[in-house]
């Protein structure tokens, strides 16, 4: 039985008591206001815990991964689909082609002495012999993001060697490219080695890309002359996305909630991202397929993010002008238990002032929407950079507003950031980030709790009205705004 509780509240959340159903028969459901137990309250600790062990079992039983074109992802897809279709909601799993990338052979000598190198995905593949060339650096404080910070140096089949940051890996290759460099050495630009990252696509990648340590910059840097060796791969293979919508609710404003569910092949990806599926998952669950909601919620788990965002943007590449404009906004969980956690928020409005610009219209009233609900919580939260590393970037791209909850992956949490959420200040807030020990033993539980609450509440808010102070634009406002952009 469904009871609606919801009228004197313009951003009444959801309210649904019981837990998720892997029969038949449905668990009944209750709405009510926000100041009850709602749809966050519904969404336990236990819950996403359960979700997870079973991710880490479907892992460990398929060569330590769920990556996107093993079975370990093809078991991952039937896990969500099981739990989804026993909730009555009507599934689709759209197929895609998309590029796996293999490194066979990966070293860097410098005058034989050997230094550990990674090659980025979608790096062009050297000989056998690989690449002996002289080595030319970006001068200080140059990033390498643009033929002048090459200013009277001589690339001309030169190994360039960069610094990480500021831009992405495939535009400072491309721009090393431009000049006529032969390959490209990224170095990091914190302590480790930069043993993950991608030029984006094959097409992206133009000469042989590898990554080394902040440790090994100055070695690369002073050797006259390098030998790179990057024997690599790229074949075409397939993948499929998920996606779940409510039967109810207005079809000309849908809510649309995301994350990625293929690992890396190099771990489990239990919070990378399993915690996202996870909470996108329950809240799915808890919600079930027919509430009384104003507008209708899909539910989407993307393919090959990990190989360049390649699941969600297959999916809005082919959506049609009417389907993207009746799109409200896209909700995006990618990593919310890091071992080091954070309390992050994508910053919509750009009030932080890094990186990329503001997120289309009401992408900012998103970020109100989840730093009210955390600090509601007692959690302050810091916002984070629409950097393009996960599946908003394609809806962004479109005008569609967006925004998340994010516990940080490789970059270091600050000492202002420990005093306030605690934690160890100088470390990466998940320090197991794309590696075999991205387990759930190295979830933060308590973050993953809270984030995990915050994500069925951002839902619940929109499932319900898409106006209001944290509203969105809607009618002739949506479509001057994404006419603008």
């Amino acid at each position: 039985m469904r009871i609606s509780l919801l009228a004197g509240s313009a951003v009444s959340v959801l309210i649904l008591a019981g837990c998720s159903s892997t029969s038949d028969e449905q668990p009944a459901r209750v709405f009510a206001t926000p100041d009850g137990p709602g749809l966050a309250a519904a969404v336990t600790e236990d819950g996403l815990v359960g979700h997870l062990e079973e991710l880490e079992a479907i892992a460990a039983a398929h060569d330590g991964n769920r990556a996107a074109g093993t079975a370990g992802y093809d078991a991952s897809v039937d896990y969500v689909l099981s739990q989804l279709e026993s909730a009555g909601f009507d599934v689709t799993t759209p197929e895609f082609e998309f590029e796996t990338f293999e490194a066979q052979t990966q070293t860097l000598s410098l005058a034989g002495t050997e230094v550990p190198v990674f090659a980025l995905s979608y790096s062009p593949t050297t000989s056998a012999e690989g690449i002996t060339a002289r080595v030319v650096g970006t001068p200080a404080d140059e990033d390498g993001c643009e033929a002048a910070d090459y200013q009277g140096l001589d690339l001309s089949g030169a190994v360039a060697v960069v610094p990480r940051g500021v831009c992405s890996f495939g535009v400072k290759q491309s721009v090393a490219a431009d000049l006529g460099a032969a390959a490209a050495i990224i170095v990091n630009n914190e302590a480790g080695p930069l043993d993950s990252g991608t030029l984006g696509d094959p097409e992206t990648g133009r000469i042989p890309t590898g990554g080394v340590s902040q440790e090994d910059g100055p070695a690369v840097l002073a050797a006259p002359e390098v030998t790179l060796t990057l024997v690599t791969a790229t074949d075409k293979t397939k993948s499929r996305n998920i996606i779940a919508q409510t039967t109810t609710g207005s079809t000309e404003n849908v809510v649309v909630a995301g994350a990625h569910l293929d690992s890396v092949p190099e771990g489990p990806g239990i919070n990378d991202n399993g915690t996202g599926t996870a909470a996108v998952l329950e809240t799915a669950l808890q919600m079930g397929s027919a509430p009384e909601v104003t507008n209708a919620v899909r539910f989407a788990f993307w393919g090959a993010e990990e190989n360049g965002l390649v699941g969600s943007t297959k999916y809005v590449e082919n959506l049609s002008d009417d389907e993207k404009q009746n799109i409200a906004l896209y909700l995006n969980f990618d990593m919310i238990g890091s071992h080091n956690a954070g309390y992050l928020a994508y910053d919509g409005d750009d009030s932080d002032q890094v990186g990329e610009p503001a997120g289309p219209a009401g992408s900012d009233a998103i970020e109100r929407t989840f730093v009210e609900r955390l600090g509601d919580e007692g959690i302050a939260v810091d916002g984070t950079d629409f950097d393009g590393r996960s599946d908003y970037g394609p809806f962004i791209e479109v005008g569609i507003p967006a925004g998340g909850v994010f516990s940080g992956a490789d970059e270091n949490k600050t000492a202002a950031q420990a005093e306030k959420w605690g934690g160890t200040a100088d470390q990466a807030f998940d320090e197991n980030y794309h590696t075999d020990q991205d387990t759930l033993a190295n979830v933060d539980r308590d973050a993953l709790a809270k984030n995990g609450a915050a994500v069925a509440y951002g839902i619940g808010v929109y499932a319900q009205s898409v106006e209001g102070p944290n509203g969105v634009p809607v009618g002739a406002e949506r479509e001057a705004a994404r006419a603008e952009g």
